[in-house]
């Protein structure tokens, strides 16, 4: 059908003469429709936000997303209000079942209020087999990037080549942990944890560590510092402090992590940059070293002066055991009792005599070496 010229021609009528009434009624209703909308954004402090996916290395923050490593992720889920962690490694032969890092849970777990640090505990491996198993047992893993340097699956022997790379890379991963602004608590496995150890730091201090030997005085820079037990606070000084500690690797390039900060912790940039240090006193944080003699006090022990993974497995069962029967005395018999270590047994022979044991040996065959070259020199002037 057709429409008349006669009905194009109307006054008035335009366009809407070719639509019907229900489609006029239904475009002005749709028109009000979209000027309300308009007129309460306008109005309404009320937003409705575009939703889109949140990448997994993407962080909220005051409604921006922001680029997130993934490091950077496992450490804000781990870290408490004020951006501090608890940090352990660990490879494939520390966390095999009714290994090392078996005992080292089971201190937080048997320890007096401990069990609630493990939520801020993030478990770093150095391989593919330990981070699975990590995954399996605890909710805060990071695998580290080993770069293709060595085998750090299998324990590593003290101061072998392999042993270096893992310690430098351990200092290296720490320095980053610093840099994107965590403070950490960084714990060797074999340190068992029986008490909140965060009532004995020092305030105000950018740098703490433990001791094999502990002179009384947490000032002295003559204490023997060991490095399986840290509290740095994230600051510029530790940041550049961390700098020169793996830039002196190359200074002293035979010597382990530990022994280099023994070297540096009198340089001239800590007096400098008025970067604090102190030494914790061992009758918190003890060891086979030199061990915390009062139940009562003690936060940390550590397996060192102890080497030989099954030696340190052997002596803290028994040092667990020992913090069992502790924890079942009444409070009287506590604080009367004065109960002692069954430990060093395995690790009798400590690190330390060790050394000087093999520096012995050394000695006196430099000894023999000069006696023989003294007896050679005396048959060939007498002949």
């Amino acid at each position: 059908m057709k429409l008349s010229s006669t009905a194009a021609a109307k006054p008035g009528s335009g366009s809407l003469a070719l639509v019907g009434p229900g489609t006029i009624i239904t475009m002005v209703l749709v028109a009000f429709s979209i000027l309300g909308v308009l007129l309460l954004n306008s109005v309404s402090p009320v937003r409705f936000p575009t939703i889109s996916p949140v990448k997994e290395n993407t962080v909220v923050v005051n409604e921006t997303i922001i680029p997130e490593s993934k490091l950077e992720g496992v450490l804000r889920r781990a870290s408490t209000e004020d951006k501090t962690v608890i940090l352990a490694t660990l490879n494939d032969a520390w966390i095999e079942p009714g290994s090392i890092f078996d005992l080292f849970l089971e201190s937080f777990r048997i320890g007096n209020n401990t069990q609630k640090l493990t939520d801020h505990l993030v478990l770093v491996t150095w391989d593919s087999k330990a981070y699975n198993r990590c995954l399996a047992l605890h909710p805060h893993c990071y695998q580290m990037e080993t770069k293709g340097e060595g085998d750090y699956a299998n324990d590593a022997f003290y101061m072998t080549p392999n042993y270096l790379h893992m310690m430098w890379r351990r200092t290296e991963f720490l320095s980053s942990v610093l840099q994107t602004g965590y403070s950490f608590v960084f714990t060797d496995l074999d340190i068992m944890w029986f008490r909140d150890p965060f009532q004995q730091f020092y305030k105000n201090t950018d740098f703490q560590i433990a001791c094999d030997m502990f002179n009384g005085n947490p000032s002295d820079t003559r204490n023997l510092p060991n490095g399986g037990f840290l509290y740095v606070r994230s600051n510029p000084r530790t940041i550049d402090f961390y700098k020169l500690w793996l830039n002196s690797r190359a200074v002293y390039p035979t010597l382990n992590e530990q022994d280099v900060l023994n070297k540096i912790k009198t340089h001239r940039f800590v007096s400098q940059s008025n970067m604090t240090i102190r030494f914790l006193d061992t009758a918190y944080f003890g060891g086979f070293c030199q061990a915390s003699k009062d139940f009562n006090k003690v936060c940390t022990m550590h397996a060192n002066c102890c080497v030989g993974i099954d030696n340190k497995i052997n002596d803290l069962k028994i040092l667990l055991e020992d913090w069992r029967k502790y924890m079942g005395l009444s409070q009287e018999e506590k604080q009367n009792s004065h109960p002692s270590w069954s430990v060093p047994q395995s690790c009798s022979m400590t690190e330390q005599q060790q050394k000087e044991a093999g520096g012995r040996r050394r000695s006196l065959l430099l000894i023999w070496v000069g006696m023989g070259d003294r007896i050679g020199k005396f048959w060939r002037r007498t002949n």
